[in-house]
């Protein structure tokens, strides 16, 4: 009962890890509202699950985990992609799953994920900052040219900062957002499965 308690939770991991991947491949572009390289996912999903079920460790596992098959199976921005969607994604899931393992209600799972959403936001702005955008500046073509993609959609818009502030910001708070709507809409009947209670009786 013990071994069986201990693989329960390595093996949802890695249901919800590969569930993941899958979403991450079905990412789509919203050229209207944010250059089209920057793309949206639900991925984040499974790790959100993995960390209210399980705990905030094994969400950001699944985070990991999705991002390494993603890179193998999918990569197609030389690993960069994937490791600013790990770093914020853990960002989400960490926070959100912190809050909730203290106080295990709905309401608490309401607010561990509005704030993980909006943790996630604000972490978007110094990681793409910092690490994603200045490396694919340097292997796509330089910063100006990210730049203009941005000044297309607002002509007054004219550094990086301003840029990730105002499109990327509110971007990933709505990518979070919609993460956690989605979650609060099949945790329940995921239950069972999560939580390791399937044929039990009731």
């Amino acid at each position: 009962m013990q071994t069986t308690s201990k693989v329960r939770p390595l093996a949802v991991t890695a249901m919800l890890s590969a569930v993941g991947c899958v979403l991450m491949m079905l990412d789509f572009p919203l050229p209207m509202l944010i250059p089209a390289f920057v793309k949206m996912d639900v991925s984040e999903l499974p790790a959100l699950l993995a960390s209210f079920s399980l705990g905030p460790v094994y969400g950001i596992l699944v985070c990991l985990l999705k991002n390494l098959l993603a890179a193998i199976f999918h990569g197609s921005t030389l690993g960069i992609g994937e490791v600013c969607n790990f770093l914020m994604g853990a960002v989400f899931t960490g926070v959100a799953g912190l809050i909730y393992q203290r106080r295990k209600t709905r309401r608490s799972a309401v607010a561990a994920s509005l704030v993980g959403a909006a943790a996630m936001a604000v972490a978007s702005v110094p990681i793409n900052f910092f690490f994603s955008y200045p490396v694919y500046a340097a292997a796509f073509g330089g910063m100006d040219a990210i730049i203009a993609a941005y000044q297309e959609l607002n002509p007054g818009m004219n550094s990086l900062l301003g840029c990730l502030i105002a499109f990327n910001l509110p971007f990933t708070l709505v990518k979070g957002l919609v993460d956690a709507a989605l979650c609060f809409l099949i945790y329940k009947p995921l239950s069972p499965v999560l939580h390791g209670r399937v044929g039990r009786p009731a």
